[in-house]
Parts: structure tokens; C-alpha cells; sequence
């Protein structure tokens, strides 16, 4: 990246990280917006923008050639900041255009909404969402003409939306962001459609349908769609309007409009079908929509009072007519600002803080229910096999006692035949040696049907060799 010498830097507006100035090129005199974008000078610091942030702005931009859409001149870089040279929009924001006038008819409102979308429309088509969508971001090239063009500005937020990637953020101005940035859902296109919707209402009504007292009400309002077409800011608004808004307002992605569906809506396609009577007849009052604008610009915060801004207004009045105390009211809101952008700062590194330890904790009561499930299955395997082993010790246990019932009875049986066996030998057992010789032969053939009376006794299973008996018995 070069040197930004060769411009001369004129005025400039603040941001948080961001200075816009206006500048002219020395070769040539053609003026240009210089935006300076502060670089984060270590990865432990949170003043300043990353620099993948500031490559992927730049990177954005360097695709981005059309009509309705801020273009990129050239890009520069010093030690402390990056230096984006874009084109000049000099007409000042939408809305503070159409403030100025007395009222707005319909017509006109669908001309300057018709742009924007065309300008989202390029966007879309290169898979890019803006993210950042709000009235200040929404300029004029050159007010000075009969239709001013409309001028997408400020892509810091912007990202190219891949095909199945999954990307969650929470960014944005909090009045303008889709429901799915708020409950930190898959984000994509479908978010710049929704600031669209918002955007329309508060042209058409100069009030704002979700904003709230606090951030956390507003936060609040969008996620629970709660809004609705106030009789008081929308009796002169028509039906095709309300259409177009509440399908935009649409909390579901898949039926939220596309940039496609709401330039073919009949309330912004110019060839359409539509009555005129049904489509922009009423002439709209922009005494609201000044009061949102100056409210939109003032140091009040913005979810004070309508009573708030409108009492602002007058002081604004009184301090244009002062001017010999414009040099120490420009001084005042230096420091003012450097007050607010250090506050942002801190609050911006809680949130960032918060969102991390939320993440990390809740990745890790995810890990724990992973190993609590799997511990609750080996448990439940444990508590089967535990049954299926004690059925089996129990069919065990029932053929242990059955046998154990059938050795009694057998040895019940051998002791009775063993009694029996006893008291037959004594009986032939001979008395005196004459009766030895006698006897010798019928011993013989005891002890051979002793032998087959204890064979059958025995069942074969409890004796399992014979064993010979001897002539002594």
C-alpha cells in the first residue's frame, strides 16, 4: 500500500475506529472520501479493528462496482491506520433529505426504497450481505437534482455468505438487526431484507417499530415480533405499504421476502397490476420523520422520550442562531465524543468478554452431556448383564441342589444296600473250620451276585472301577 500524501485531507467525521475526511487528489483535484481506519496494534488490545476485519472491507469493496453502491478509489496505509479511498457522496442521508420536505407521497418513498433495493439486489448477487443496513448509511450522491441516487455506504460489517457454511454473529445496530442476529441463529442474506422492512416503516411513519427504552427492550421487541401498524403514525398509509413491510417483518427466513420477491411486490414494482388507488395516493406528513432524524444525530440517548427529542429540537434551533459559540460547542463535542468512544470501548470488550464465556461454557455443558449419556448406556449394559448372570446363577444354583438331591438319595440307598450286604455275610460267614472247606464253593457264588447287586446299586456313576473281592470278603 502506498502513502496518502498525495491528497489534501479536508473535514472529517468520527466513527468508533473510523474517521471519515474529505480529501482531493493533488494530480488530478477530483475529491474523494478518505476513510482512516485505525488499526488494532497487538492481538491482546480491543482499540482498533483487526486487520482480517479491515482486508475483508477492503476485499468486499474491490468487487463492488455499481450505480447505487459507494465505490473504491484506491487503498493506503501508514503505521497506525489503513486508508480507504472512496467515492465522494456529498448529498448528505436519506432520511434528513426527505425531512426537509413537507410531506412524502408514496410515490416518491417507493422511488428511494426501490434504489436501495437495487443496491442490495447487486449485493445479494455476489452472495454479499451489508449487515449494517440503517438510515445513516443510506446517502445521496448529490441532493441537488430531481431524484437524488441512493448510496450504499459503510461495509465494515459486511461478509460474503458461502454455500453451507455456518456462520453466527451478533452485530449491528440494534434498532435495525434481524431476529436471528438477536437469538445468535445461521445468519445470511435474509438479515439485510429485515432492515429493509424496518427502514420502510420508519419512512412511512417516522417512528421506529421496535425501539424500546433500553437495548435490552429492543433486543426484546425484536425477538418477540412485537410491532404493530399504529392507527396515529399509519392512517394515511396504504395496504400494499403495510403488505410490503409486514412481509419483510417476517421472523421466519424461509417467508421472509427476498430481494427478488419485494422488487416484484406490487407496491414497488412500477408495471403492476395494483389500483392506484389501492398503491399511493395520500400525501405523508415528515414532521415524525424530522423528529426521528434529529433524534437520530442528537447526544441524547437514543431510547429517550418523543417528548425528550422534541424539546432537543428546539435547543438545536437556538444553537444554530449562535453562532460566535459554535467554536467552543465543536470543541465540547470532541471531548464528548472521545468520552463516548472510550465508554463504547469498554462496553464493546464486556460483550466481546461475555459472548466468549458464554460460548466456552456452553460448549462445555455440551461435552458433559455427551459423557453423561454415555456413562447413563455403560450403565444400563452393566444393569442387563448384572440380570442376565444372576438368572444364570440361579438356573445353576436349582441343578447344584438337584444333584445334590439325587448323591443323598443314591447314598442312602448304597448305605441301606451296604447294611444289607453286611448282614448277609455275617450270615454266611462260617462258624468253625469244619465249615470252611463247605462253604468255599457257595462263597464263590455270593461274592460273584454281591458283585452285580453292588454294580447295579452303583447305577455305574458312583463306582467307577470294580474293585475284586477277595475270599476273605
Amino acid at each position: 500500500m502506498q502513502s496518502v500524501s498525495q491528497f489534501v485531507i479536508s473535514r472529517n467525521i468520527s466513527g468508533q475506529f473510523a474517521i471519515v475526511k474529505r480529501c482531493k487528489e493533488k494530480s488530478t483535484g477530483a475529491e474523494y472520501a478518505a476513510k482512516f481506519i485505525k488499526k488494532r496494534q497487538s492481538r491482546a488490545s480491543r482499540r482498533g479493528v483487526r486487520r482480517e476485519e479491515i482486508e475483508r472491507e477492503v476485499g468486499i469493496l474491490q468487487e463492488l462496482q455499481h450505480t447505487n453502491v459507494v465505490a473504491l478509489h484506491d487503498v493506503y496505509e501508514n503505521r497506525t491506520d489503513v486508508v480507504l479511498i472512496l467515492e465522494l457522496v456529498s448529498g448528505g442521508e436519506l432520511f434528513d433529505f426527505l425531512a426537509q420536505k413537507e410531506s412524502l407521497s408514496e410515490e416518491e418513498a417507493t422511488q428511494f426504497i426501490k434504489q436501495v433495493l437495487d443496491g442490495v439486489q447487486y449485493l445479494h448477487s455476489k452472495r454479499i450481505a451489508h449487515f449494517d443496513l440503517k438510515p445513516e448509511n443510506i446517502m445521496l450522491l448529490d441532493r441537488n437534482v430531481p431524484l437524488p441516487r441512493i448510496k450504499l455506504i459503510d461495509f465494515g460489517l459486511a461478509h460474503k455468505i458461502e454455500a453451507g457454511a455456518d456462520f453466527k454473529n451478533i452485530f449491528g445496530t440494534p434498532e435495525f438487526v434481524a431476529p436471528e442476529i438477536v437469538n445468535y441463529e445461521q445468519l445470511g442474506l435474509e438479515a439485510d431484507m429485515w432492515s429493509i422492512g424496518v427502514i420502510t416503516y420508519i419512512l412511512l411513519s417516522g417512528a421506529s417499530p421496535f425501539l424500546g427504552d433500553t437495548k435490552q427492550e429492543t433486543l426484546g421487541n425484536i425477538s418477540a415480533m412485537n410491532y404493530e401498524f399504529d392507527e396515529e403514525f399509519f392512517s394515511n398509509t396504504s395496504e400494499l405499504a403495510k403488505s410490503f413491510i409486514k412481509q419483510l417483518l417476517e421472523k421466519d427466513t424461509r417467508k421472509r421476502l427476498t430481494i427478488q420477491d419485494a422488487l416484484n411486490h406490487p407496491w414497488i414494482k412500477e408495471d403492476s397490476a395494483a389500483p392506484e388507488a389501492e398503491k399511493k395516493l395520500e400525501q405523508l406528513k415528515t414532521k415524525r420523520l424530522k423528529e426521528y432524524t434529529i433524534q437520530l444525530h442528537s447526544s441524547i440517548p437514543q431510547n429517550n422520550t418523543y417528548a425528550n427529542f422534541e424539546r432537543f429540537a428546539h435547543v438545536v434551533e437556538d444553537i444554530s442562531l449562535m453562532e460566535t459559540g459554535l467554536s467552543e460547542v465543536a470543541g465540547s463535542h470532541h471531548t464528548l465524543q472521545g468520552d463516548l468512544e472510550a465508554l463504547l470501548s469498554i462496553y464493546n470488550d464486556k460483550e466481546a468478554w461475555y459472548k466468549e464465556e458464554s460460548e466456552t461454557a456452553r460448549k462445555q455443558l455440551s461435552q458433559i452431556h455427551y459423557e453423561f449419556r454415555k456413562v447413563e448406556a455403560t450403565r444400563r449394559l452393566l444393569q442387563e448383564d448384572m440380570k442376565a448372570v444372576d438368572a444364570s446363577l440361579e438356573s445353576i444354583s436349582g441343578k447344584h441342589n438337584q444333584r445334590q438331591s439325587q448323591l443323598d438319595a443314591l447314598r442312602q440307598e448304597l448305605n441301606s444296600e451296604m447294611q444289607w450286604l453286611q448282614e448277609v455275610m455275617s450270615s454266611l460267614h462260617p462258624e468253625g473250620a469244619n465249615g470252611s472247606i463247605h462253604s468255599s464253593s457257595l462263597n464263590m457264588d455270593v461274592k460273584q451276585a454281591l458283585k452285580e447287586l453292588l454294580h447295579q446299586s452303583c447305577g455305574g456313576e458312583l463306582c467307577p472301577e470294580e474293585q475284586p473281592l477277595t475270599e476273605s470278603g
